[in-house]
């Protein structure tokens, strides 16, 4: 288990960029091509998506020395506006507690779902911060045009190491597409969390989860708060 974590957490930053498809405008090639991929004015192509933001956050974070000094709080924002607009994390969050899920009552996931955000967005802004020069191969997308669930496949190139496979799994919503599951390296996030969280609730039920959780969130926090520069502190 606990190598799977640690496998997960070492390809983090990677996905972190990869998942960061939000809201800067692509450019008018990239939006033709979109359109004519879906059918649809309003709504990009799933891959196109993908490649074009995420080489736009990667821009991002090469050029910003806040971010390469360890501005947390900063990366954390990017987080914020980039990449959680993008994610299904009620899905997320049922799939990852699991046959627990209908255990909970409203109040409990509701707990549960802002937790698990919470826990997301400290994991990715620790990955992100830790981003170092790695190369995207974006592979091809296999999908029909109604299709309303893909997987986006793509390999981190990392020098001095093997190709470090992501996959993610993606639905159509009338919003946009939405990410409700990573795998990195064929093992995925939500299947990870849900053995961990499976675990929790057979010693300490529903709320011993939203404890823990919390938990982890404060103590990450507090970890993010002593990794922060004193400058960006301040500001």
């Amino acid at each position: 288990m606990r190598a799977k974590s640690l496998r997960i957490a070492t390809a983090t930053a990677a996905a972190a960029t990869l998942v960061a498809f939000a809201t800067a405008p692509l450019p008018a090639g990239a939006q033709a091509q979109a359109q004519g991929a879906q059918g649809q004015p309003d709504m990009m192509a799933p891959d196109i998506l993908v490649k074009t933001v995420t080489l736009e956050v990667v821009d991002i974070i090469q050029k910003d020395k806040d971010i390469q000094k360890g501005d947390r709080k900063k990366v954390i924002a990017l987080i914020e506006t980039k990449v959680l607009p993008h994610f299904n994390f009620q899905a997320m969050t049922a799939s990852a507690v699991g046959r627990n899920w209908d255990k909970a009552n409203a109040e409990q996931k509701l707990r549960l779902n802002e937790e698990f955000r919470t826990l997301l967005v400290r994991t990715y802004s620790s990955a992100l911060s830790a981003y170092s020069n790695q190369k995207f191969d974006f592979r091809p997308l296999r999908a029909k045009p109604a299709d309303t669930d893909v997987t986006i496949n793509v390999r981190v190139l990392q020098p001095g190491a093997q190709p470090v496979t992501i996959d993610y799994d993606m639905e159509k919503r009338p919003n946009g597409w939405k990410v409700w599951d990573v795998r990195v390296g064929g093992i995925s996030l939500v299947a990870n969390y849900r053995t961990e969280f499976d675990n929790v609730v057979r010693e300490k039920g529903v709320d011993g989860l939203i404890k823990a959780l919390a938990a982890k969130n404060r103590s990450n926090e507090a970890a993010t708060a002593a990794a922060t520069p004193a400058g960006a502190q301040k500001r």
